[in-house]
């Protein structure tokens, strides 16, 4: 007899059972059995092979409907349904009262696109929208809505310009020399001479439409570069009528000598009148050339000298273009000749010469007293020497200083305060020619010098006999007279 004991084995513990995700194993005698981690929820059983089974709870009678109300069941639950039925637009609410029904919920857009449901007792009106849409917005076409505008598909808003559109707005992608303004929405040019001054053209800057241009002022090009100016050498194209001197930015006119630049056009030389102006230096008479002027000499008695301007007088004497006879001397006078023959006056006779300075002083006559026997008024007669000179003058037209014209030497020292009873000499002009004419005592190499001197001026051509006066006097007493009669001879001219 063997005796054997049988124990039951826990496929739980084992984990040899076969329960899934969310069950339970719970072992049994012999086997085990799968169950709901969870319980199935109100208006559920669970049933024996571990499956949720609906609760029929108006089979049950554990539903709580009225007498009013027929009960049906649902799955996990039950309704309660009135016997008796509401009119269209109303619902029995859970005591069996019609309510009105707001089909504005209940329903899902019961009107048509761009109205709005508006709930009635019993039913439901639809009423169109006024939709205002803001600036870059318009309304759909149903509509019920704003949305965005396209600018840039609906006209040419930024013209030459790119365009973006932007939600309830768009932006001009400008062209370079543009600038985009946000507030008017368009492109506007840049001015580019105002935002960079003196830093885009070396001169003058202009601004254009999208850019700017360069120019110069007058005197200088623009550069290869557009921007930069280079001076315009203008004497290429020759716009003086003489010579062209180019400066920086412009140009200089020249003349040559004996013409001047004309005050009109400033280009154009004119020919200097220098008879007119006085520029001339000619002597007697100047007649103009184109650039230049000629002198002339009167028509006789003078040549033109080397420079071309002064008048020369011309020698006839030493020329031998004279008329004089053999009794006669050849006096050369300015412009001329005079054919002179002095003649001594009575008791006096012609003996040697007497020094006159003056450089164009050729005849000079000197007489002296030569008394008859026993003539007693020739004896006591103070004229000693009677002396024939000639001088030749020009006009002298200005008179403001004295114009020493002859010189009157003497042996008489001029200082003979050491000397006892010395004698001493005066000058005096006698006749009416005192007023033209005064002399005045002067020494010279400490002797006594007399100096004739016109103060007035003489127009010539004229002739005239100065009668000059020397006194010796010694002690009071006239010692001695000397008569020089100088005979002058006044050109017309001034040379």
């Amino acid at each position: 007899f063997h005796l054997y004991l049988v124990m039951d084995v826990n496929e739980c513990l084992t984990n040899s059972h076969n329960c899934i995700f969310g069950q339970v194993c719970i072992n049994t005698e012999g086997s085990f059995r799968c169950q709901r981690e969870t319980s199935c929820g109100t208006g559920y059983e669970l049933t024996d092979d571990n499956i949720c089974r609906d609760i029929d709870e108006c089979d049950l009678g554990t539903h709580n409907c009225g007498p009013d109300f027929i009960c049906i069941n649902t799955e996990g639950s039950f309704r309660c349904r009135p016997k008796d039925k509401c009119g269209d637009g109303y619902i029995q609410d859970a005591i069996g009262s019609c309510i009105d029904i707001n089909e504005c919920v209940v329903h899902h857009n019961p009107c048509l696109p761009g109205q709005t449901c508006i709930n009635t007792v019993g039913s439901y009106t639809c009423r169109s929208n006024t939709i205002t849409c803001g600036r870059g917005y318009h309304l759909t076409e149903d509509g019920s809505r704003c949305e965005d505008v396209d600018e840039c598909r609906r006209g040419n808003v930024c013209g030459v310009h790119g365009c973006v559109n932007l939600l309830g707005s768009y932006r001009c992608e400008c062209k370079a020399g543009f600038n985009f303004n946000s507030i008017t929405k368009l492109c506007e040019d840049i001015n580019e001479c105002m935002h960079y001054p003196g830093r885009l053209c070396a001169h003058k800057c202009e601004n254009m439409e999208g850019s700017y241009k360069c120019s110069c002022t007058s005197g200088f090009k623009l550069g290869y570069d557009g921007r930069s100016c280079e001076d315009v050498n203008e004497c290429e194209a020759k716009p003086c009528s003489q010579e062209c001197a180019n400066v920086y930015g412009s140009y200089q006119c020249y003349c040559r000598r004996g013409y001047q630049l004309s005050d009109i056009d400033g280009n154009t030389c004119e020919d200097i009148d220098e008879c007119a102006t006085g520029g001339h230096g000619c002597s007697y008479h100047c007649f103009n050339t184109p650039g230049s002027f000629n002198c002339t000499c009167p028509p006789s008695g003078y040549t033109l000298a080397n420079d071309w301007q002064t008048c020369q007088d011309i020698d006839e004497c030493a020329a031998g273009t004279h008329t004089c006879s053999v009794s006669q001397s050849c006096f050369n006078v300015l412009g001329g000749y005079r054919c002179l023959a002095f003649e001594c006056p009575p008791n006096f006779r012609q003996d040697g010469y007497f020094t006159v300075s003056r450089a164009d002083a050729s005849a000079t006559v000197r007489c002296i007293k030569s008394c008859q026997p026993h003539d007693v008024n020739c004896a006591h007669n103070p004229v000693n020497l009677v002396t024939h000179t000639a001088i030749s003058l020009p006009t002298f037209r200005d008179c403001t200083e004295p114009e020493e014209v002859v010189l009157l030497r003497t042996t008489v020292p001029a200082d003979p305060a050491p000397l006892l009873n010395a004698t001493d000499v005066f000058f005096v002009i006698l006749g009416t020619n005192s007023q033209i004419f005064d002399v005045v005592r002067r020494s010279d190499d400490g002797m006594i010098m007399g100096v004739v001197r016109q103060v007035k001026p003489i127009y010539g051509p004229t002739d005239l006999v100065l009668e000059v006066s020397m006194n010796y006097v010694k002690s009071g007493i006239i010692l001695q007279r000397n008569v020089i009669m100088v005979h002058v001879f006044i050109s017309e001219f001034s040379f």
